[in-house]
């Protein structure tokens, strides 16, 4: 009965951080479609990071739990891989590549992972792809 109630608790943790991670990436598109700001990219991209150091802090204690030490590491690359577009943003190369990257990177350990920790993951992957999509285009004047 015990062993029951501790992975009821689990998938409750995981699926709040999932849902959690899903509204936050659903937030910052609504704010990016409407607000329109001048750096979509650095908003996606710092958006990205931000959702997945919030998962990941979520997920730390039940991870630590279940893996040990072994959850620096389960939760380690996705922080570190949502990162690098950042820091590759902040020397000003490569930062659609590093974007690239990252999406696939999150989204090979999400589906690594499985069905446990890693799909809470995936919501920021879909960040990642729409920094490297979005266009470099100047907003629409509004004065004539």
């Amino acid at each position: 009965m015990i062993r029951t109630s501790a992975v009821v608790e689990e998938n409750m943790m995981i699926g709040l951080a999932t849902v959690g991670a899903i509204v936050g990436v659903l937030l910052v598109g609504v704010v990016a479609l409407i607000r329109r700001p001048t750096d979509t990219r650095s908003v996606l991209r710092w958006s990205a990071l931000a959702i997945t150091v919030l998962v990941a802090a979520v997920l730390t204690p039940l991870t630590v739990q279940d893996s040990g030490a072994a959850a620096s590491y389960l939760l380690g690359v996705p922080v570190v891989a949502t990162a690098l577009p950042v820091l590759a943003q902040r020397i000003g190369r490569l930062s659609v590549v590093a974007d690239l990257l990252a999406a696939l990177v999150v989204t090979g350990w999400g589906l690594l992972l499985g069905l446990g920790i890693g799909g809470a993951f995936l919501p920021a992957a879909i960040l990642l792809i729409a920094s490297a999509v979005v266009t470099g285009a100047p907003r629409p004047s509004t004065t004539i």
